[in-house]
Protein backbone atom coordinates (compact mmCIF):
# COMPACT_ATOMS: atom_id res chain seq x y z
CA UNK A 1 0.00 0.00 0.00
CA UNK A 2 1.22 3.50 -0.87
CA UNK A 3 1.52 6.55 1.18
CA UNK A 4 -1.30 8.46 2.02
CA UNK A 5 -1.64 11.57 -1.12
CA UNK A 6 -1.28 15.26 0.23
CA UNK A 7 0.69 17.41 2.46
CA UNK A 8 -0.35 17.30 6.62
CA UNK A 9 -1.59 20.71 7.75
CA UNK A 10 0.87 22.63 9.96
CA UNK A 11 0.15 21.77 13.49
CA UNK A 12 -1.71 24.42 15.98
CA UNK A 13 1.39 25.03 18.00
CA UNK A 14 4.24 26.14 15.00
CA UNK A 15 4.24 29.45 14.92
CA UNK A 16 6.55 30.72 12.25
CA UNK A 17 8.09 33.98 13.94
CA UNK A 18 9.81 31.44 16.25
CA UNK A 19 12.74 30.73 14.06
CA UNK A 20 13.73 34.40 14.93
CA UNK A 21 13.95 33.92 18.30
CA UNK A 22 17.38 32.63 19.86
CA UNK A 23 16.10 32.04 23.23
CA UNK A 24 12.87 29.77 21.97
CA UNK A 25 13.47 25.73 23.80
CA UNK A 26 10.72 23.33 22.57
CA UNK A 27 9.31 21.13 25.83
CA UNK A 28 10.22 17.27 24.39
CA UNK A 29 7.34 16.15 26.55
CA UNK A 30 4.28 18.41 25.80
CA UNK A 31 5.17 17.32 22.06
CA UNK A 32 5.28 13.55 22.83
CA UNK A 33 2.16 14.10 24.56
CA UNK A 34 0.36 15.82 21.54
CA UNK A 35 1.74 13.23 18.48
CA UNK A 36 -0.84 10.46 19.26
CA UNK A 37 -3.79 12.13 18.31
CA UNK A 38 -2.11 13.61 15.20
CA UNK A 39 -0.93 10.36 14.63
CA UNK A 40 -4.42 9.20 14.32
CA UNK A 41 -6.28 12.31 12.88
CA UNK A 42 -3.73 12.34 9.60
CA UNK A 43 -3.39 8.51 9.21
CA UNK A 44 0.42 8.47 9.98
CA UNK A 45 1.94 5.19 9.83
CA UNK A 46 5.64 4.18 11.73
CA UNK A 47 8.45 5.09 9.46
CA UNK A 48 9.82 1.27 9.46
CA UNK A 49 6.86 0.50 7.26
CA UNK A 50 8.09 2.77 4.55
CA UNK A 51 8.46 1.06 0.95
CA UNK A 52 9.93 4.71 -0.33
CA UNK A 53 13.16 6.02 2.31
CA UNK A 54 13.84 9.27 2.23
CA UNK A 55 16.15 10.66 4.49
CA UNK A 56 16.65 14.39 5.73
CA UNK A 57 20.17 15.96 6.24
CA UNK A 58 19.99 18.82 8.02
CA UNK A 59 23.73 20.32 7.42
CA UNK A 60 24.60 22.56 10.80
CA UNK A 61 21.05 24.26 11.88
CA UNK A 62 23.01 25.57 14.63
CA UNK A 63 22.40 28.71 16.70
CA UNK A 64 25.46 30.21 15.89
CA UNK A 65 25.30 30.45 11.96
CA UNK A 66 21.14 30.63 11.78
CA UNK A 67 21.46 33.68 14.28
CA UNK A 68 22.44 37.81 14.16
CA UNK A 69 23.38 36.65 17.89
CA UNK A 70 25.46 33.68 16.77
CA UNK A 71 28.94 34.53 16.38
CA UNK A 72 29.32 33.24 12.50
CA UNK A 73 25.60 33.95 11.10
CA UNK A 74 24.71 33.35 7.98
CA UNK A 75 22.68 36.30 6.54
CA UNK A 76 22.84 35.84 3.25
CA UNK A 77 22.33 38.71 0.97
CA UNK A 78 18.66 39.32 2.45
CA UNK A 79 20.32 39.55 5.82
CA UNK A 80 17.83 37.16 6.76
CA UNK A 81 18.56 34.08 5.04
CA UNK A 82 19.62 31.23 8.01
CA UNK A 83 16.53 32.47 9.73
CA UNK A 84 14.51 32.06 6.97
CA UNK A 85 15.79 28.68 6.19
CA UNK A 86 14.99 27.26 9.71
CA UNK A 87 11.56 28.48 9.19
CA UNK A 88 11.46 26.70 5.94
CA UNK A 89 12.88 24.02 7.17
CA UNK A 90 10.54 23.56 9.92
CA UNK A 91 7.49 23.74 7.91
CA UNK A 92 9.21 21.44 5.53
CA UNK A 93 9.15 18.64 8.26
CA UNK A 94 5.65 19.34 9.40
CA UNK A 95 4.17 19.12 6.14
CA UNK A 96 5.86 16.46 4.67
CA UNK A 97 6.15 14.03 7.76
CA UNK A 98 4.93 10.98 6.51
CA UNK A 99 7.32 10.46 3.61
CA UNK A 100 10.56 11.59 5.72
CA UNK A 101 11.59 8.30 7.10
CA UNK A 102 14.24 9.45 8.91
CA UNK A 103 16.32 12.99 9.91
CA UNK A 104 19.94 13.24 10.27
CA UNK A 105 21.27 17.08 11.78
CA UNK A 106 25.20 17.26 11.94
CA UNK A 107 26.46 19.15 14.36
CA UNK A 108 29.65 21.58 13.86
CA UNK A 109 31.38 20.53 16.82
CA UNK A 110 34.48 22.75 17.96
CA UNK A 111 37.43 23.52 20.90
CA UNK A 112 38.92 26.44 21.25
CA UNK A 113 42.05 25.94 19.52
CA UNK A 114 41.75 24.49 16.33
CA UNK A 115 43.38 25.18 13.01
CA UNK A 116 40.74 27.56 11.47
CA UNK A 117 40.90 29.88 14.86
CA UNK A 118 42.60 33.05 14.74
CA UNK A 119 44.40 32.28 18.22
CA UNK A 120 46.06 29.45 16.48
CA UNK A 121 48.43 31.29 15.31
CA UNK A 122 51.09 33.78 15.76
CA UNK A 123 52.74 36.79 14.08
CA UNK A 124 56.24 37.94 14.65
CA UNK A 125 55.18 39.44 17.75
CA UNK A 126 53.71 36.78 19.19
CA UNK A 127 50.00 38.89 18.58
CA UNK A 128 47.15 36.00 17.56
CA UNK A 129 45.78 36.89 14.17
CA UNK A 130 42.66 38.03 13.30
CA UNK A 131 39.29 36.56 11.80
CA UNK A 132 38.63 36.78 8.57
CA UNK A 133 42.00 36.32 7.33
CA UNK A 134 43.58 33.55 4.79
CA UNK A 135 46.72 31.20 5.49
CA UNK A 136 48.60 30.94 2.67
CA UNK A 137 51.76 28.99 1.61
CA UNK A 138 54.18 31.30 0.30
CA UNK A 139 57.60 29.14 -1.19
CA UNK A 140 58.02 27.51 2.38
CA UNK A 141 57.07 30.91 4.13
CA UNK A 142 53.03 31.39 6.11
CA UNK A 143 51.59 34.53 4.67
CA UNK A 144 48.62 35.99 6.53
CA UNK A 145 46.04 37.78 3.90
CA UNK A 146 42.89 39.53 3.57
CA UNK A 147 40.00 37.65 2.05
CA UNK A 148 40.78 39.55 -0.95
CA UNK A 149 44.33 38.08 -0.99
CA UNK A 150 45.89 41.20 -0.32
CA UNK A 151 49.32 40.19 2.39
CA UNK A 152 48.94 42.07 5.75
CA UNK A 153 52.29 41.07 6.98
CA UNK A 154 54.55 38.24 6.73
CA UNK A 155 55.51 35.64 8.56
CA UNK A 156 52.81 33.92 10.79
CA UNK A 157 53.09 30.49 12.33
CA UNK A 158 51.58 28.58 14.53
CA UNK A 159 50.91 29.37 18.51
CA UNK A 160 53.71 27.59 20.53
CA UNK A 161 51.69 26.85 23.42
CA UNK A 162 49.69 24.89 21.68
CA UNK A 163 52.33 22.27 21.14
CA UNK A 164 52.62 21.08 24.70
CA UNK A 165 49.31 19.57 25.08
CA UNK A 166 48.71 18.64 20.66
CA UNK A 167 51.78 16.73 19.94
CA UNK A 168 53.88 16.45 23.40
CA UNK A 169 55.91 20.07 22.20
CA UNK A 170 57.51 18.84 19.27
CA UNK A 171 56.72 22.45 17.85
CA UNK A 172 58.78 21.74 14.34
CA UNK A 173 56.91 18.81 13.78
CA UNK A 174 53.50 21.53 14.39
CA UNK A 175 55.08 23.63 11.74
CA UNK A 176 55.62 21.29 9.13
CA UNK A 177 52.09 19.71 9.51
CA UNK A 178 50.84 23.43 9.61
CA UNK A 179 52.74 23.85 6.34
CA UNK A 180 51.85 20.71 4.79
CA UNK A 181 48.15 21.40 5.66
CA UNK A 182 48.32 24.70 3.45
CA UNK A 183 50.29 23.25 1.03
CA UNK A 184 47.00 19.99 0.59
CA UNK A 185 44.41 22.77 0.54
CA UNK A 186 45.92 24.90 -2.34
CA UNK A 187 46.62 21.29 -4.16
CA UNK A 188 42.62 19.88 -3.70
CA UNK A 189 42.01 23.04 -5.04
CA UNK A 190 38.76 23.66 -2.25
CA UNK A 191 39.90 26.00 -0.06
CA UNK A 192 42.64 28.40 1.64
CA UNK A 193 43.01 28.33 5.43
CA UNK A 194 40.14 30.50 6.45
CA UNK A 195 40.39 32.04 10.33
CA UNK A 196 36.94 32.02 11.41
CA UNK A 197 35.04 33.53 14.25
CA UNK A 198 34.73 31.59 17.33
CA UNK A 199 31.91 29.13 17.20
CA UNK A 200 30.24 26.19 17.94
CA UNK A 201 31.88 25.73 20.81
CA UNK A 202 31.00 22.51 22.13
CA UNK A 203 28.98 23.47 25.56
CA UNK A 204 28.00 26.71 24.19
CA UNK A 205 24.70 27.55 23.46
CA UNK A 206 25.85 28.43 19.94
CA UNK A 207 26.30 24.79 19.37
CA UNK A 208 22.45 24.03 19.99
CA UNK A 209 20.04 23.65 17.18
CA UNK A 210 17.80 26.27 16.61
CA UNK A 211 14.49 25.94 18.56
CA UNK A 212 11.77 25.40 15.51
CA UNK A 213 14.30 23.04 14.05
CA UNK A 214 14.82 20.80 16.78
CA UNK A 215 10.77 21.16 17.89
CA UNK A 216 10.16 19.82 14.10
CA UNK A 217 12.32 16.85 14.45
CA UNK A 218 11.24 16.19 17.47
CA UNK A 219 7.54 15.71 16.32
CA UNK A 220 8.59 13.74 13.91
CA UNK A 221 10.73 11.45 15.57
CA UNK A 222 7.84 10.86 18.05
CA UNK A 223 5.16 10.71 15.33
CA UNK A 224 6.71 8.49 13.33
CA UNK A 225 8.56 6.28 16.05
CA UNK A 226 12.15 7.23 14.24
CA UNK A 227 15.50 7.95 16.52
CA UNK A 228 16.44 11.93 16.41
CA UNK A 229 19.48 10.79 14.52
CA UNK A 230 22.79 13.44 14.79
CA UNK A 231 26.89 13.45 13.49
CA UNK A 232 28.96 15.46 14.75
CA UNK A 233 31.71 16.37 13.26
CA UNK A 234 34.98 19.00 13.47
CA UNK A 235 36.72 18.57 16.91
CA UNK A 236 39.66 17.64 15.76
CA UNK A 237 42.14 20.77 15.90
CA UNK A 238 44.60 20.24 12.88
CA UNK A 239 42.11 19.79 10.19
CA UNK A 240 38.77 22.07 8.94
CA UNK A 241 36.06 19.58 8.38
CA UNK A 242 33.17 21.56 6.15
CA UNK A 243 31.66 18.47 5.45
CA UNK A 244 30.30 15.85 7.18
CA UNK A 245 31.27 12.84 5.40
CA UNK A 246 35.41 13.54 5.43
CA UNK A 247 37.98 16.32 6.67
CA UNK A 248 39.43 18.57 4.33
CA UNK A 249 42.73 16.69 4.95
CA UNK A 250 43.14 13.01 5.82
CA UNK A 251 46.88 12.15 6.25
CA UNK A 252 49.95 14.40 8.21
CA UNK A 253 52.96 15.54 6.53
CA UNK A 254 54.94 12.26 8.07
CA UNK A 255 52.81 10.19 6.30
CA UNK A 256 50.93 8.79 8.97
CA UNK A 257 46.92 8.81 9.04
CA UNK A 258 45.53 11.80 10.54
CA UNK A 259 41.34 11.55 10.47
CA UNK A 260 39.37 9.28 8.58
CA UNK A 261 36.25 9.34 6.39
CA UNK A 262 33.22 9.00 7.68
CA UNK A 263 32.45 5.56 5.78
CA UNK A 264 29.62 4.45 8.29
CA UNK A 265 27.36 7.32 7.25
CA UNK A 266 28.16 7.82 3.70
CA UNK A 267 26.94 4.46 2.89
CA UNK A 268 23.95 4.88 4.75
CA UNK A 269 23.28 7.54 2.73
CA UNK A 270 23.64 5.18 -0.57
CA UNK A 271 21.80 3.06 0.93
CA UNK A 272 18.43 5.29 1.18
CA UNK A 273 15.68 5.66 -1.88
CA UNK A 274 15.81 9.33 -1.60
CA UNK A 275 18.20 12.37 0.46
CA UNK A 276 17.33 15.78 1.03
CA UNK A 277 19.32 18.00 2.04
CA UNK A 278 19.41 21.32 3.86
CA UNK A 279 20.80 23.37 6.07
CA UNK A 280 23.71 26.14 6.34
CA UNK A 281 26.04 27.20 4.81
CA UNK A 282 25.41 26.87 1.25
CA UNK A 283 28.97 28.07 0.00
CA UNK A 284 31.14 25.79 2.68
CA UNK A 285 29.33 22.65 4.95
CA UNK A 286 26.27 22.38 2.60
CA UNK A 287 28.52 22.37 -0.33
CA UNK A 288 31.63 20.19 0.82
CA UNK A 289 28.69 17.92 2.05
CA UNK A 290 27.50 17.12 -1.57
CA UNK A 291 30.67 17.28 -3.19
CA UNK A 292 31.63 14.54 -1.02
CA UNK A 293 28.58 12.53 -1.58
CA UNK A 294 28.88 13.09 -5.12
CA UNK A 295 32.63 12.09 -5.21
CA UNK A 296 31.31 8.39 -3.89
CA UNK A 297 28.34 8.53 -6.25
CA UNK A 298 30.37 9.01 -9.43
CA UNK A 299 33.13 6.42 -8.24
CA UNK A 300 29.83 3.76 -7.81
CA UNK A 301 27.23 4.61 -10.03
CA UNK A 302 26.81 8.07 -11.68
CA UNK A 303 22.65 7.28 -11.59
CA UNK A 304 22.81 7.74 -7.87
CA UNK A 305 22.73 10.98 -8.21
CA UNK A 306 19.19 11.84 -9.38
CA UNK A 307 17.97 9.95 -5.88
CA UNK A 308 19.58 13.01 -4.25
CA UNK A 309 17.37 16.64 -3.42
CA UNK A 310 18.79 19.57 -2.83
CA UNK A 311 16.35 22.13 -0.74
CA UNK A 312 17.63 25.33 -2.55
CA UNK A 313 15.16 27.78 -0.91
CA UNK A 314 16.36 26.13 3.08
CA UNK A 315 20.17 27.55 2.73
CA UNK A 316 21.75 30.50 2.28
CA UNK A 317 25.35 31.83 1.27
CA UNK A 318 28.22 33.02 4.07
CA UNK A 319 28.37 36.93 3.41
CA UNK A 320 30.31 38.67 5.47
CA UNK A 321 29.97 42.63 6.08
CA UNK A 322 32.71 44.87 6.52
CA UNK A 323 31.54 47.13 9.29
CA UNK A 324 31.23 50.00 7.09
CA UNK A 325 28.02 49.01 5.66
CA UNK A 326 29.75 47.09 2.80
CA UNK A 327 30.91 43.21 2.10
CA UNK A 328 34.10 42.46 2.93
CA UNK A 329 32.98 38.55 1.00
CA UNK A 330 30.87 37.20 -0.21
CA UNK A 331 30.66 33.81 -1.44
CA UNK A 332 27.27 33.63 -2.82
CA UNK A 333 28.62 32.69 -5.95
CA UNK A 334 30.50 29.59 -5.12
CA UNK A 335 27.09 28.26 -4.27
CA UNK A 336 25.40 28.71 -7.21
CA UNK A 337 28.53 27.52 -9.48
CA UNK A 338 28.52 24.17 -7.11
CA UNK A 339 24.45 23.86 -7.28
CA UNK A 340 24.75 24.34 -11.18
CA UNK A 341 27.27 21.49 -11.20
CA UNK A 342 25.57 18.85 -8.88
CA UNK A 343 22.75 19.40 -10.85
CA UNK A 344 24.44 18.98 -13.96
CA UNK A 345 25.34 15.63 -12.22
CA UNK A 346 21.91 14.32 -11.98
CA UNK A 347 20.80 15.60 -8.61
CA UNK A 348 17.56 17.43 -8.38
CA UNK A 349 17.18 21.12 -7.46
CA UNK A 350 13.77 21.27 -5.27
CA UNK A 351 12.02 23.74 -3.25
CA UNK A 352 10.44 23.66 0.07
CA UNK A 353 7.34 24.16 -1.01
CA UNK A 354 7.13 22.14 -3.62
CA UNK A 355 4.90 18.91 -3.26
CA UNK A 356 6.87 15.90 -2.71
CA UNK A 357 4.88 13.96 -5.35
CA UNK A 358 5.74 15.95 -7.61
CA UNK A 359 9.42 15.72 -7.64
CA UNK A 360 10.97 13.39 -10.23
CA UNK A 361 12.05 9.49 -9.06
CA UNK A 362 9.78 9.72 -5.47
CA UNK A 363 7.41 7.10 -5.49
CA UNK A 364 5.01 6.10 -2.93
Amino acid sequence: MGKPVGELPLPPFYDPALARRWDYRPDPLALFQQTGAWRRAHDVAPSGSDAFRLHLLLIDVQKDFCFPEGTLYVGGRSGTGAMDDSQRIAAFIYRNARWITRITTTLDTHFVYQIFFPWFFVDEEGRPLAPHTLIRLDGDALVNTDPAGQVLRRPVRPNPAVAEWLCDGDYPWLCKQVAFYCAELARSGKYTLYLWPPHCLLGSEGHGLVGVVHEARLFHAFLRGAQSWAEAKGDHPLTENYSVLRPEVLMGWDGRPLVEKNVRFLNALLKEDGVVVAGQAASHCVKSTIEDLLDEVLAQDPALARKVYILTDCMSSVVVPDGRGGIAADFTPEAEAAQQRFAEAGMRLVRSTDPIESWPGIKR
